[in-house]
């Protein structure tokens, strides 16, 4: 098997294509070869999201001083004061255990990440089967405003343009069939 040290598994898609489930899915899959990268972000936690476990919940001042430190691999203001990152020291600390950074970002974060780890990583753009189911999986999540929804549907459309520069697209029209197609893919990196 190869060194798995400085691989990078990136999962990308518009909020409501399903990534975190089948992110989900490939943790448990994998557990002796992935470890979730936490990202930063500036919002608050939703539902039952813990600090250091689904995201490090920080201020925009402390992420502006970390963008000023260079301290972010890849970072985006994803909505009007709502900064999302991926720090170089989380993804040191995956590398550090000899395991692979598996990262659930949005598009330009795995566009930007895929840029910067070229040659060691590997990317999956998870498809919506249409706008109109990303409508409806954003209502049934209960967390969003008719204005919240509006800006994620249009940065949806969006982001869906993006989906060709990833190596892989998953259509996620059934989630079982969409992580068994993410598994295969995985499976071959990770043992290249």
């Amino acid at each position: 098997m190869a060194d798995l040290s400085k691989k990078i598994v990136i999962i990308a898609a518009p909020s409501g294509a399903g990534k975190t489930s089948i992110t989900k899915h490939l943790l448990q899959t994998f557990p002796a070869q992935l470890v979730f990268s936490i990202s930063c972000a500036t919002r608050p936690p939703r539902n039952k999201e813990k600090h250091g476990v689904d995201y490090y919940f920080i201020s925009v001042d402390e992420f502006k001083r970390r963008v000023d430190n260079n301290e972010f691999a890849e970072w985006e203001m994803v909505y009007q004061d709502r900064y999302y990152g991926t720090l170089k020291v989380e993804l040191e600390r995956v590398w550090k255990h000899h395991k692979t950074p598996l990262l659930d970002v949005d598009v330009k974060g795995g566009l930007n990440i895929q840029h910067l780890y070229r040659e060691h990583s590997l990317s999956l753009f998870i498809l919506p089967p249409s706008l109109e189911e990303l409508e409806r999986r954003l209502k049934a999540r209960g967390t969003e405003s008719p204005e919240s929804l509006k800006a994620r549907l249009s940065k949806a459309a969006y982001e869906l343009t993006f989906q060709d520069q990833f190596d892989h697209i998953i259509l996620n029209d059934n989630l079982e069939t969409a992580c068994r197609e993410a598994e295969r893919i995985i499976r071959k990196f990770l043992d290249a």
